[in-house]
């Protein structure tokens, strides 16, 4: 009996003991796990109040997060499964991961000296359009497709990421607030216009209307000035960049090839500058602006267009050379690239509604790649001083064949037709673009390229 007892004492000391060991594990599991989530929590915030901030994310409550890519795109979340990862990761797991290296790939998600310019199209079905056409005054005609009844929206709904980087999403507050006491223009073609009535909409959606002034009657010149940031944004008519004389002493329609445009004037000392060209050297047939090209005092009938091309940018360079090299601190320079056109027997826009692919990019190349070679070679050989950067919007717009207006560029389209015959690739626009569309695209790469320090690489 004796030994028993001793048993059984033993036994009820060893049960206590194991239990008090096994209470202390609990009690320090719990005192070091909270804090260990709440550490990790704490810079996943730090990292996505900076994106929300400058991306303008949602709540994140309302994401259905689920990854696409073989990198999470932290801007990027309402999307499909990856067919080839088939997994959906928890929106813990996705903190954690936003600035880690995947084991797939050997670069961080915001390298610097990214390349913006070469990606993909994600189609985003759930996302709206970054602002209302109907409710932006000073919409054209020709890019209010949905007012002028075009039935379908689907173009609106597609978002360009990046192969190897995120760029944060068009926030206009945020770029007001950073162009505050600041001026940009914008110089250019009815393509540039396109693209400031894409910014000017986004800015204006952005803040009360009651502080905003508009002055967009004119097809030639177009303000919006945001008056509690003292900011303003303005668009030029400049086909050429260079001077185009209607009304020459020879009678003739003349394209003076080493003198710039006279409103070039008015571009000097702002603070940001976008230039494009390139669209109206293509017009051949009746729809040529000149009849002669002047270049050193003479009239010169005929000469091939990328050398004609090539004589007006180095003008249009060396007038940047002379009125910007003496701050070039103070104002950022861009050239925006040529976008693409789709009005070809093989490469038509009318009643297309999805994004071309790659196949179809590589089989049919642009009239205009010859130019975008040209200008590429004048911004290289520009002064060290100063540094022009190259939007490089072709390839991307390239995939964009359901994003015209095509025959939707007149509320009258039906009337419109029957005047061109009742030819539609006489009447349908497939060079401009629907708004909202693709050049809110070229102002969110605009925006990124400005204001973040991640995008480095323009050339490409």
């Amino acid at each position: 009996m004796e030994l028993v007892s001793t048993v059984n004492d033993t036994w009820k000391y060893f049960a206590a003991g194991s239990f008090v060991g096994f209470t202390l594990l609990l009690l320090l599991a719990y005192q070091t796990q909270p804090y260990t989530s709440l550490l990790a929590t704490q810079n996943t915030v730090v990292e996505f109040a900076s994106l929300s901030e400058a991306a303008a994310i949602k709540p994140l409550e309302h994401f259905n997060i689920t990854v696409i890519s073989e990198k999470l795109n932290t801007t990027s979340f309402d999307q499909d499964v990856d067919e080839k990862k088939n997994t959906t990761t928890s929106v813990d797991d996705n903190l954690m991961n936003t600035t880690s290296v995947d084991e797939d790939d050997e670069k961080p998600a915001n390298k610097k000296n990214c390349n913006m310019f070469e990606g993909r199209w994600v189609y985003m079905p759930e996302e709206d359009p970054s602002y209302d056409s109907t409710k932006c005054p000073f919409m054209e005609e020709k890019m209010s497709c949905q007012k002028n009844g075009r039935p379908d929206s689907e173009y609106e709904k597609w978002r360009w990421e990046a192969n190897d980087c995120d760029i944060p999403l068009f926030n206009g507050v945020d770029m007001l607030e950073r162009l505050r006491n600041k001026r940009v223009i914008m110089a250019g073609d009815s393509l540039n216009r396109n693209m400031w009535m894409s910014l000017a909409c986004l800015l204006y959606s952005s803040i009360p209307s009651s502080s905003v002034e508009v002055s967009a009657e004119s097809p030639v010149y177009k303000v919006l000035k945001a008056k509690d940031y003292n900011c303003t944004v303005e668009f030029y008519w400049s086909p050429f960049l260079v001077e185009f004389v209607e009304k020459h002493a020879s009678g003739r329609k003349v394209l003076v090839l080493d003198k710039l445009s006279p409103n070039s004037v008015q571009w000097k000392g702002a603070d940001v500058m976008v230039f494009n060209s390139g669209h109206w050297w293509l017009h051949g047939g009746k729809m040529r602006s000149w009849d002669l090209f002047e270049y050193e005092g003479k009239l010169v009938e005929e000469m091939p267009i990328e050398l004609a091309y090539e004589r007006a940018m180095t003008a249009w360079s060396t007038w940047i050379n002379k009125n910007v090299y003496v701050d070039p601190n103070k104002t950022t320079i861009f050239f925006r690239g040529l976008s693409a056109v789709h009005q070809t027997s093989a490469d038509w826009c009318y009643n297309i509604t999805q994004p071309i692919d790659e196949e179809s990019i590589k089989s049919s190349p642009q009239r205009s790649d010859v130019l975008v070679n040209v200008i590429k070679n004048v911004i290289q050989g520009m002064s060290n001083i100063i540094q022009v950067k190259y939007l490089n919007i072709t390839k991307l717009s390239q995939y964009r064949i359901d994003a015209h207006p095509s025959i939707y560029r007149s509320s009258q389209w039906q009337l419109m037709i029957k005047k061109f015959e009742n030819s539609l690739t006489g009447y349908a626009d497939c060079s401009h673009w629907c708004l909202p569309g693709l050049p809110d695209t070229w102002n969110r790469l605009l925006y990124a390229f400005l204001f973040y320090n991640t995008f480095g690489d323009m050339s490409t």
